[in-house]
């Protein structure tokens, strides 16, 4: 997506709405709630193009594909300086389907007082910023905007309308995303673990797509050859055990595939593999089976080593979890509730 055309400033501004009396500073926040005040976007997005409409259908897309997609809620998400998210409260109002954001101002106050009665500090999830917006021939506006913690967005869409389809999604969303905050926060290392899990294999996935085409690039380009490439480099990263030996040793059965059953340590180890594989081979400009299946394999060996040297564990000697696919099917589940909403709708 294309940058936003604006940027945020910590300039105090006035609301027309009543305020409450938190001052606009520097904060320090617990992760993953809290936000800084001031802090500038680090995801460049383009939330001009999110409707309403799509925060239900693109929300129930990414639940139910048995692909990971991103939600239009995750779409205005940013990330300040911290690495802690936050939302802009017009971008919100904008995908929960408000057109005239002075509407939305009281469901921000409205959610300020939740927060209150819920003993959670004000200023930890809510701050006041003034965003500067282009209007065109190269001039520039200042708006008033809030930033929004995840707890503070999911406040604000308990306090939203909900006649506007767009909110339901967006009550479900967050109360799912806030509730696996709070596991992670609370230091619930399966929670942590899960989490890594489906990041790195979603990772995986698009890197051996890219993996792949450096290969077909080198020469490799039958499906039996690939197998036989992709085979070098387990045998490099697992001390001469190709694909085969390591299902056999996680004990696994037909069609279950072993990058499912790997967890986040075998993962990251993996990843690096097939990345460095793929730099190595474009790099280099390396053509020929042969060779292409040599540097594979040398890169798995040169992983290998690392661990080694670290102290680390050897990949084939780490437990085998249970498949990353139930741990999508949970989600999924967590989720299903947008199937009622998309049948009401209909």
């Amino acid at each position: 997506m294309s940058s936003p055309k604006r940027k945020l400033t910590s300039t105090p501004t006035d609301h027309s709405a009543p305020k409450s009396s938190q001052s606009k500073r520097t904060l320090v926040q617990p992760p993953g709630h809290g936000i800084e005040a001031g802090s500038r976007n680090t995801i460049p997005r383009n939330s001009d193009n999110i409707s309403a409409m799509d925060a239900l259908s693109g929300v129930k897309q990414a639940v139910l594909s048995s692909e990971p997609r991103i939600s239009p809620f995750d779409a205005i998400r940013m990330t300040n300086d911290y690495g802690q998210d936050y939302w802009l409260s017009r971008d919100l109002a904008r995908l929960l389907g408000y057109s005239d954001y002075r509407n939305f101002i009281s469901v921000i106050e409205n959610a300020k007082e939740s927060c209150k009665n819920s003993e959670h500090n004000i200023n930890d999830h809510f701050v006041d910023v003034t965003e500067m917006i282009h209007i065109g021939k190269g001039g520039k506006r200042p708006v008033e905007s809030v930033q929004l913690s995840r707890y503070a967005c999911y406040l604000a869409i308990q306090n939203a309308d909900p006649a506007k389809e767009a909110v339901a999604a967006g009550q479900t969303y967050f109360a799912v995303q806030t509730r696996r905050q709070e596991l992670v926060d609370q230091g619930d290392e399966q929670a942590i673990e899960d989490q890594r899990r489906l990041v790195l294999r979603s990772e995986m996935r698009e890197h051996n797509v890219q993996l792949a085409d450096a290969a077909k690039d080198a020469g490799i380009v039958e499906s039996k050859d690939y197998a036989i490439f992709q085979n070098h480099g387990y045998k490099g990263l697992y001390g001469g055990l190709g694909a085969r030996d390591i299902h056999a040793r996680k004990g696994l059965g037909k069609g279950q595939e072993i990058l499912d059953h790997m967890g986040s340590a075998e993962l990251a180890a993996n990843l690096f593999r097939a990345t460095q594989t793929e730099q190595k081979l474009r790099r280099e400009g390396i053509t020929g089976k042969a060779n292409a299946n040599r540097a594979h394999e040398e890169v798995g060996k040169k992983v290998r080593q690392t661990i080694r040297e670290l102290g680390g564990t050897m990949p084939e000697e780490l437990p085998t979890p249970e498949s990353v696919r139930i741990l999508q099917n949970r989600e999924r589940k967590e989720l299903k509730i947008l199937n009622d909403i998309e049948d009401g709708k209909d």
